[in-house]
């Protein structure tokens, strides 16, 4: 296949489910996407080849985590940093030559994930 990967970046949405922090309710999740494997072509090249955008997202769970203490918060953004990583590790061994690169990609894909799981566990922090 004779087409170019360009990656626009990385996105990530909180999904929360009723009450963060209480008994027999749902915990939060958070998606990440690293805006690389649903394949989509959003352009051409000047030579005429086709640019593709390809995301790809992950659910991180808050399960088993109390968020609202500073051990649950940290162990939950490593969840979603792994994410974002294994995310972006996966587009990388489907699409070799798919830019940016593997590291930028996960920096990119955390970066915009946290500032949505903070407003998640700062709602925890109050519940509690």
């Amino acid at each position: 296949m004779n087409s170019k990967l360009i990656i626009a970046g990385a996105v990530a949405a909180v999904v929360v489910a009723g009450g963060v922090i209480a008994q027999n309710v749902p915990l939060p999740e958070v998606i990440v996407d690293a805006h690389r494997a649903v394949s989509t072509t959003i352009g051409m090249s000047s030579k005429g080849i086709p640019i593709t955008e390809v995301s790809m997202g992950y659910t991180v769970s808050a399960a088993g985590l109390d968020i609202s203490t500073p051990i649950g918060r940290q162990a939950f953004e490593a969840r979603v940093s792994q994410a974002a990583l294994s995310a972006c590790q996966e587009i990388t061994r489907r699409f070799h030559h798919a830019t940016p690169d593997e590291a930028e990609c996960a920096r990119r894909a955390t970066e915009q994930a946290m500032a949505q799981v903070h407003q998640v566990e700062d709602a925890a922090a109050k519940g509690k």
